[in-house]
């Protein structure tokens, strides 16, 4: 029996590395101008278990905000790991950097704040990135870098303590509920985890996570009227004619 995990979703922790180049083109310098010309490029890559420097393969695109001087090219997407964008200028400042995961999952892109500064001729800078309830192919992605765990939430258990029962007659397709689920958004997940709170009887088995932020339910635990409302509620939220 599978333990479902309703959670604001099954995080999986990644860091990102920076890596920023910039050095003076002295060619390029107006004459009389005080402040080089320099030529700099920023590259994207993920950082290892073991600190080792990994392709940043789980993004589809990351899209570079730049100054607004930059004109035409303030906003430029880059869709190929290490997903390296090159300019000039001679101005420092602070730019957004999006970062868009394989299969683009809803509220999933990842904005991270990057200082271009001329201090050293390369600097790195790491940000923390969260994964919540990857698809198949992206959680296939992260497991090459890391502890990934399973898809859409789900955790696994050889045994449970809450009591077994096959499931009645409801015209609830379990394994569908307990994908969708992790869908939903946080306001969305806090009104299912009080419909559990409110419904659940002496056989439901909960487990409150609060250090990782999760709430275990086991569906097969829950009375047939809240499976029914858990049902209706997700389904006129989420498109379950598109799950597996």
């Amino acid at each position: 029996m599978r333990r479902k995990a309703l959670t604001r979703a099954k995080q999986i922790k990644r860091t990102v590395k920076l890596v920023t180049n910039q050095s003076i083109l002295p060619n390029e310098t107006p004459e009389g101008e005080e402040i080089p010309m320099r030529g700099w490029d920023i590259s994207i890559y993920l950082v290892g278990p073991d600190g080792e420097e990994l392709p940043a393969n789980c993004f589809e695109k990351v899209v570079y905000v730049l100054h607004e001087s930059f004109g035409k090219r303030a906003k430029q997407t880059i869709k190929t790991p290490p997903f390296m964008i090159k300019e000039k200028g001679w101005g420092e400042f602070d730019m957004l950097i999006t970062l868009t995961p394989i299969g683009a999952p809803k509220g999933g892109d990842q904005t991270l704040q990057h200082d271009l500064n001329f201090a050293q001729e390369r600097y790195e800078s790491t940000h923390s990135v969260v994964f919540r309830n990857p698809k198949p192919e992206l959680l296939k992605i992260l497991q090459e870098s890391g502890p990934a765990g399973d898809a859409n939430g789900a955790t696994t258990t050889g045994t449970s303590k809450a009591p077994k029962r096959k499931p009645a007659s409801r015209n609830v397709d379990m394994d569908k509920l307990a994908e969708a689920l992790p869908q939903l958004s946080e306001d969305d997940l806090l009104q299912v985890v009080q419909m559990v709170h409110d419904n659940k009887t002496e056989e439901t088995y909960t487990k409150n996570d609060l250090e990782n932020g999760e709430f275990h339910v086991d569906l097969y635990t829950l009375p047939d009227n809240l499976i029914k409302m858990l049902w209706d509620f997700t389904s006129s939220r989420v498109d379950m004619s598109v799950l597996s």
